[in-house]
Formats: structure tokens, sequence, C-alpha cells
């Protein structure tokens, strides 16, 4: 079985494969935005190809190259205050990587079965969001995939045009599946997002790194947090279980106001921390709350979430300080 994730480089990327690496036999392939590596070296598993996933020719080149049997489609820009700076380079970043991709697999497929789109082709899953879903009601069970897209950003603004673009190439008979995680967190997210914001400055103000207070945006925002690793897992069951064309949310069913995630991190510090509002982490537009519906997944892929929020949360702050402690032990530079 050949396996491609694209945007192996990112959190995710790593995430997935690693889970693969470990419960499967699957040869693997990630694609990179550039041939190195310098965040860290991949995994002995997997085999890395830098390509720019906006460039349909290269796309199609590796897409015959390799000829996947599944593809996991991760790569995007996803950082919202990013997307509010750069709204048409976000769109077109990720709706352009998405098309490249899907006409690729459309290729390929059609190549093995010149009628048209088959069961020859491969497997895509795309990987979409709720941030699709705007800021629907939470009542009821929370937010289940027939509720309409209603994006309230220009990143999800970007993953709904990707995720209807899935859907089109589903219906024209390509193996697609939508995944729609909420927010999940883990060890070695960038810290732009906030648990790996927080935990950082936890564990460099004990490292004696950097002064307090910590820094913070809106606590009172809820969302509903899964662990990366639960959502990875999710992914490669949607791959062997999911049925083409279908969308699949991923969460936990439990929102969570971030305050939990300080609190949390708050209570294992070391040293006496201070906290502080920074007006430059409020964002714009931001949706109030979250909560996943994820019945579809449990019922037809057997998944369920399985890590817990303290769980994610202790393996993020021991991973900050596992990163402090390592800059720490560098000599100094003259």
């Amino acid at each position: 079985m050949h396996v491609l994730i694209t945007g192996y480089g990112g959190f995710v990327g790593r995430h997935l494969a690693d889970h693969l690496a470990a419960t499967t036999g699957w040869r693997l392939w990630g694609t990179t935005w550039r041939a190195d590596l310098s965040a860290a070296a991949p995994a002995p598993s997997v085999r890395t190809v830098g390509v720019d996933l906006r460039d349909a020719g290269a796309v199609e080149a590796l897409f015959a190259e390799l000829r996947p049997d599944i593809v996991f489609h991760l790569a995007a820009q996803s950082f919202v205050p990013d997307a509010w700076r750069d709204p048409w380079g976000t769109f077109e970043t990720n709706a352009h990587m998405q098309l490249n991709v899907l006409e690729a697999a459309r290729r390929q497929a059609a190549s093995a079965s010149p009628g048209g789109p088959s069961g020859d082709g491969p497997r895509v899953v795309v990987a979409s969001t709720n941030e699709v879903y705007g800021a629907p009601s939470v009542e009821a069970g929370g937010t289940d995939e027939s509720a309409p897209l209603a994006p309230r950003n220009p990143y999800a603004t970007s993953k709904a045009a990707q995720d209807l673009m899935a859907g089109q190439y589903a219906l024209q008979g390509l193996d697609v599946i939508r995944v729609r995680p909420f927010t999940h967190i883990g060890p070695g997210q960038d810290d732009r997002f906030v648990a790996a914001s927080f935990a950082r400055q936890v564990a460099e103000i004990e490292a004696g790194m950097r002064p307090g207070p910590m820094k913070v945006g809106d606590l009172t925002a809820r969302r509903d947090f899964s662990d990366v690793r639960d959502i990875v897992r999710g992914y490669h069951l949607a791959a062997e279980r999911g049925a083409p064309g279908m969308v699949y949310n991923l969460g936990s069913g439990r929102s969570r106001p971030v305050r939990a995630i300080l609190d949390r991190f708050l209570d294992r510090a070391r040293v006496p921390i201070d906290v502080a509002v920074d007006p430059a982490r409020l964002r714009p537009s931001d949706v109030p709350e979250t909560l996943c519906n994820a019945e579809r997944a449990r019922t037809a892929l057997d998944w369920s979430p399985a890590i817990a929020f303290e769980t994610t949360l202790d393996d993020i702050l021991a991973d900050w300080r596992d990163r402090a402690a390592r800059i720490a032990a560098q000599p100094a530079t003259a």
C-alpha cells in the first residue's frame, strides 16, 4: 500500500505518519514545501518529497511516479491571523493545492480506467475543519455534518472552498472522503496556537529564559479540544472504513473554555506566574463556542477519543520543558 501525506512537515502530518508507521505495513511518502526539514529530521519510515503543491505539473508528476493508493491531503496555510493579514494568499494557496491534488488523483484513476474516475484511483482523505461551520448553535448535542457552511474568517472560507471542491469531485466519481476535525492540540504544535503558546511561556519562565507575566488572549472562548493523536487515528479509520463521498466530524463532544488550558498549566508550573491580557492576541470575528457531534464517526468508523484532556496538556507542557532544557544546554556563542 503506497500512501502519500501532503503537508508531512506540519504538526498533524508528523503525528499521522508516526501513527501509520506504528499500526500499518504501509509505505509512506510525505510532501514538504522544501526539500529539507529544518524543524526536525524526517522519520525513518517516511520518504520525504520536496514539492510545491501549487505547481500542477509537479503534483501530476509526483502522482505518476508514486501512484499512491491513499492520499491524506493535509497541506494548508492554517493560521487564522496570517489569513487575516493575507486573505488572498491563504485562499489561493489552500484552494490551488487541493485542486492540483484532486486533478492528479483524477488523472491517475482515468489512466487506470480510461472511462473516467473509478476504484482504480487513489482514495483521497481531505482534511477540512470545523471552522467551515462558523458559529452554529451548539445546543442539542453539538454540530453535526448537516450544519450549513458559514465560515467567519479568511482561513475558514478557504477551507470551505476546499470542502466543497472535494464534494464536487466525489460527485464526479472520485473516491474522496472529507474529515472535519474540531480543535486539536498536542506535543509538537507551533506556538502560534494557544495551548502551545501557553506551554512555551510557562516552560521558559520556569527556566529563567523570559520574564513574566504570561501573555494571553481571550480566555472565555469555548472550544471542543481533542488530542491530535486521536484525530490522526480518525483519519486512518476514515481511509480504511469511510464511505466514498462521506463527511465525518471528529471531536470530543465536550466544550471547554480556553481558561481551562491556562489553569492546568499554572497548576503544574514550578514557579509562581502572573498573567496579563495582550490585546494583540484577541482575534476579530471569533466564534464564541464550538461543540462537535461525532456520532457518525463513532457509528461508521468505530472512532472515539481515547486520550484525556489533562494528559494532552501534560504532554504539551513536558514537550516545551524538554525544548527549553535543550536550548538552555546549548553553549553560548560569541
